[in-house]
């Protein structure tokens, strides 16, 4: 071992002190489950977590991957602004996915790396409670407009219940929840897995929410990898928003983030799940790998550390 190593090592000491009996929600996208490479090398990152006595619930989504199965079986997917309209022909497609090969696929790699995982959905255990999501309005290029649209099975959180959850990380397991979720006449709906991250990791009480996408983190200039926000409070992303210097696919993101934080998540991350141990760094080192989100009261206590 040379002495970068080392110096690393001696780096990380404080944050797995700091970490240590924790509790960090983790949402990984269907991007990075659907890579066996970056799904292997998020499971070692994981197992290395729990090891130094951080709790771990990861949620997923996997979008990409129920677009490809739609497309196999002769479904042509269909998004308005960005968003998924779920028919019940969609939901069946969401729930063989999301429930079945993407969350078998994390559970079978979190296993190799020597972790306890329990498969779950938003429905096991009345985690996630949702009502359908009533007609919305959402803007219309063609007419430069808005237009009302049914978004079918898609649901909208009222409630989240992390008994069951609490109960697992307890004895050790990481539950691994698919963005699915329900109400109490048994509806199934199909729920943005960012949002339902966000929601979990409010209910917990977590520490930290870190969402893994496909993207470096926050960058004020986009696309400029020069302009990445390592840290910055809820006002500032604010104003960021009101600026337009967040765009595209970023934005509903940020204000997923948003939620955590205002919710009383002291810390919420958004780095590159693709990145070879950018879990590690952004959580072990004090540069970082991608954009921490705080409080103006939480940055005072981390610019404290």
């Amino acid at each position: 071992m040379n002495g970068n190593e080392v110096n690393t090592l001696l780096q990380a000491l404080p944050y797995m002190r700091h970490h240590n009996g924790a509790t960090f929600v983790v949402k990984c996208g269907g991007e990075i489950a659907r890579d066996a490479t970056s799904l292997d090398g998020l499971s070692r990152d994981l197992a290395l977590c729990i090891h130094v006595g951080i709790r771990i619930v990861l949620v997923h989504g996997g979008g990409p991957q129920a677009s490809e199965l739609s497309e196999r079986l002769g479904m042509e997917p269909v998004k308005v602004a960005g968003r998924r309209i779920t028919d019940h022909e969609t939901l069946e497609v969401a729930k063989m996915v999301f429930g079945g090969s993407i969350n078998i696929d994390i559970l079978s790699a979190l296993r190799r790396h020597g972790l306890q995982a329990v498969g779950l959905s938003g429905v096991d255990g009345g985690i996630v409670h949702a009502v359908k999501r009533p007609p919305t309005m959402v803007d219309d290029p063609e007419s430069g407009g808005k237009r009302e649209v049914d978004f079918g099975l898609v649901g909208d959180i009222t409630a989240v219940n992390v008994g069951l959850l609490q109960y697992l990380i307890s004895g050790g397991y990481v539950p691994v929840v698919s963005s699915l979720g329900g109400d109490d006449a048994g509806h199934i709906f199909n729920i943005n897995a960012d949002t339902v991250a966000a929601q979990v990791a409010v209910a917990l009480k977590a520490h930290k929410l870190v969402m893994l996408t496909d993207a470096p983190g926050l960058m004020a200039n986009f696309p400029d990898p020069a302009s990445l926000v390592r840290h910055i409070t809820v006002p500032g992303c604010e104003q960021l928003l009101h600026d337009g210097k967040i765009t595209g696919g970023m934005v509903p993101k940020v204000e997923t983030l948003l939620v955590a934080v205002r919710g009383g998540v002291p810390r919420a991350h958004i780095l590159d799940g693709k990145t070879p141990h950018a879990l590690l760094l952004e959580l072990f080192t004090k540069d970082g790998a991608g954009t921490m989100v705080t409080s103006r009261e939480e940055e005072k206590r981390y610019l404290g550390e």
